[in-house]
């Protein structure tokens, strides 16, 4: 089992930053490939970042493309998304994911083993 809790989503001004945090606890971290995904309102989830297990790969979604940074520090368990330049149409709860690295992986689909529960995300205009 590994256990993801997400932090750092707040009310944030058009054109500001923000970094969020997933904190990973269980099993051994440097085992999983992360993904974030975020659902707003009447919407599915959908993906917006991913990074492979040994951090040398990292993959976007191209309306975050130039604008957001996925990073991990797997000595502290811990991987970021680092958000810039924000758009109202940004706003949604973010979720992580954690997806086993012996398995075959689709960095943009929905197929990760683990989520947290979403921190949210809330871009004034």
């Amino acid at each position: 089992q590994v256990q993801l809790v997400e932090s750092g989503g707040r009310l944030v001004q058009a054109g500001g930053s923000l970094r969020l945090s997933c904190a990973a606890s269980g099993r051994t971290f440097s085992y999983y490939n992360m993904g974030w995904f975020r659902q707003s309102p009447g919407k599915e989830r959908e993906f917006v970042a991913a990074i492979r297990w040994s951090g040398d790969r990292t993959y976007y979604a191209d309306s975050v493309k130039g604008r957001f940074t996925i990073s991990r520090d797997n000595a502290k368990n811990t991987v970021y998304l680092q958000m810039n330049s924000l758009k109202p149409e940004d706003t949604a709860v973010y979720y992580c994911a954690a997806h086993d690295s012996h398995r075959q992986w689709v960095p943009r689909s929905y197929e990760y083993d683990y989520w947290g529960q979403g921190t949210q995300v809330t871009v004034s205009s």
